[in-house]
């Protein structure tokens, strides 16, 4: 797991992304799209990493690998 590796998890208000170990969320959205987005766009900023993603009932649902953001020849994600 590196450490620039966000979650989209379930939160009473909503969506939050948050990082791994850590208790409080990084922010919340009302969408689960926008906290989606939100997350690919910091572990973008980051350099890259993984952006996992729960459903409503807290199982895995998706996983996606984030290329950094100047990375001139990105690898091909066939899924997205």
């Amino acid at each position: 797991m590196s450490k620039n590796d966000r979650f989209v998890v379930r939160h009473p208000e909503g969506w939050a992304v948050k990082k791994a170990g850590a208790d409080r969320a990084s922010s919340i959205h009302d969408r689960q799209a926008d906290a989606e987005r939100t997350a690919k766009q910091t572990v973008s900023g980051l350099g890259g990493g993984e952006v996992r993603v729960q459903d409503r009932d807290g199982r895995w649902r998706d996983s996606d690998t984030v290329a950094p953001g100047n990375d001139p020849f990105p690898p091909r994600d066939r899924k997205h």
